[in-house]
């Protein structure tokens, strides 16, 4: 079962962090939480259409990885649950909303949607809606970032990548090609597995005959790191020091990050299948309410600190949502425009 292996065998020592970055940290998960909170309403009162997957529980991961990189200069590739991961990675609430209302100011010009974030400024190489299909492209993505340093002599191009994908796709052949290629030209990316323990309706232990993911990095000698993705400071340490090791030119790593989405697979999928006894163990694993122990326990901030930056990203997200309502739609004369790169 998924309790089994909540303490991670590899433990990484949190380490120490200002109040500044603790701040940073609680703003960039409560952006991303009461964002898809918002996102839930917004879709069932027919403002979104098609598949939305949303990221709650979930953001230790992406804040923990994506805020240890170097903002507009490193790159991100997501997957279909992707709002939280561009948000992270400076995409404005703003354009994120506006691309989920399927507006002409998202962040794809309304032609994405909730599965495909993309942002040229912000390095986001987009969300695949497809299980694995954004791990090609990243590492891709990385091998540019190394044949530009070594073959074209350019001594800036130190750029990191880092692919996030969830358990499920661990056990599609795209996986071991890109991490096989990854660590034999030791490529400057981050692998991170988003093990939230269920692929759609499939348990991660029935699925795969290895349950313990971080530990198929041994195959091609690459390194490998378990982390509990339920504990910010905790993923932060291990993405630093993974993102070291890959600018350092010490090649790739796989980062198995321990987590649960509090929702189900998507906004239509009624949630049956998870048992309730499982959702309670891992929702008083909060990580946001975690990360708020945190931060009062070592005095970096109070209660009520903490609250003004609740309400502060509030009222984000609502002009974000007002934004995104009073945004226009696509011009239906330019339905084949970015089929095709523009000069």
């Amino acid at each position: 079962m998924a309790q089994e292996r909540i303490v991670p065998e590899f433990k990484v020592e949190p380490g120490i962090i200002t109040r500044d970055e603790g701040l940073l940290l609680y703003e960039d998960m409560m952006l991303g939480r009461l964002f898809e909170d918002k996102c839930a309403e917004m879709y069932y009162r027919g403002k979104m259409f098609g598949f939305v997957h949303l990221y709650n529980g979930q953001e230790a991961v992406s804040t923990g990885v994506i805020r240890a990189l170097r903002r507009d200069e490193d790159y991100v590739c997501s997957t279909y649950r992707d709002h939280v991961h561009a948000l992270s990675a400076g995409v404005s609430a703003q354009e994120v909303m506006a691309e989920l209302f399927g507006k002409e100011t998202g962040c794809s010009k309304g032609r994405g949607g909730s599965m495909h974030m993309f942002s040229q400024k912000h390095r986001l190489l987009g969300g695949y809606a497809f299980v694995a299909e954004g791990i090609p492209v990243a590492t891709g993505c990385a091998y540019q970032s190394l044949y530009r340093r070594k073959a074209l002599g350019d001594s800036s191009a130190d750029q990191v990548t880092a692919a996030f994908f969830g358990d499920g796709a661990c056990n599609n052949g795209q996986f071991f090609e890109c991490l096989n290629m990854a660590a034999l030209w030791k490529l400057p990316i981050l692998y991170v597995v988003e093990n939230n323990k269920w692929a759609i309706g499939m348990a991660h232990e029935r699925a795969t005959s290895q349950p313990e993911i971080y530990k198929k990095a041994s195959v091609f000698g690459m390194h490998g790191v378990e982390v509990d993705g339920m504990d910010v400071l905790a993923v932060r340490a291990a993405a630093t020091e993974a993102i070291a090791r890959a600018r350092a030119g010490e090649g790739p790593t796989l980062i198995e990050a321990l987590t649960y989405r509090f929702r189900g697979h998507s906004l239509a999928d009624p949630d049956e299948l998870r048992s309730k006894e499982e959702k309670d163990f891992w929702f008083v694993r909060d990580p946001i309410k975690k990360l708020t122990a945190y931060l009062t326990e070592q005095n970096l901030a109070s209660e009520e600190e903490l609250k003004a930056i609740e309400s502060k990203v509030q009222e984000e997200i609502n002009d974000a949502v007002k934004f995104a309502e009073e945004s226009p739609e696509p011009d239906a004369s330019e339905l084949y425009r970015y089929v095709f790169a523009e000069d």
